[in-house]
């Protein structure tokens, strides 16, 4: 399971260019991932903006998609995005 975060803290992007980078990162993740659980943006009145995807994606899967979307966050010149991959435990 994985868990990617994105963000424009730095109001680097219009809100378009945000709209665009979370639409892209989604498609990328879609086509080269796996099955998502759960997409999310922070509050619309925050001064921030925020996005999680939350999906399943192999060790195969990953060697893709890593490289793709530290690509589109060059592209939507975004110094950075969080991937967090791990064990899932129910508990």
């Amino acid at each position: 399971m994985v868990t990617l975060q994105i963000g424009n803290s730095d109001d680097k992007l219009t809100q378009n260019q945000w709209s665009e980078f979370c639409a892209a990162v989604g498609m990328a993740i879609r086509v080269h991932g796996g099955l998502v659980h759960f997409c999310g943006t922070s509050d619309g009145m925050a001064p921030w903006q925020n996005a999680a995807f939350v999906f399943e994606c192999s060790d195969e899967q990953s060697k893709i998609l890593q490289p793709n979307i530290a690509e589109l966050r060059k592209i939507f010149r975004q110094d950075s995005a969080a991937w967090t991959s791990g064990e899932i435990r129910l508990i």
